[in-house]
């Protein structure tokens, strides 16, 4: 009888999706890294007079929509 040890999934997870932000009007591209529910937001568009092109954010994907994942 052989001994088989358990495997562990090193795998990231990590969806992609679209959303626009009605308050900065801005388009984001967002990277979704499901184990730890957190997402990388950057613009689309990034604008010239904004500092903050990439945003990093606590995020559960389930309670919001988003208008395309890819």
């Amino acid at each position: 009888m052989a001994v088989i040890p358990a495997v562990e999934e090193d795998h990231i997870a990590i969806q992609k999706f679209i959303d626009w932000d009605k308050c900065r009007n801005t388009f984001y591209n967002n990277m979704y890294l499901d184990n730890w529910k957190i997402v990388i937001k950057m613009p689309l568009i990034p604008r010239e007079d904004s500092e903050d092109n990439l945003k990093i954010k606590k995020f559960d994907l389930e309670k919001y929509i988003f208008l395309c994942s890819y």
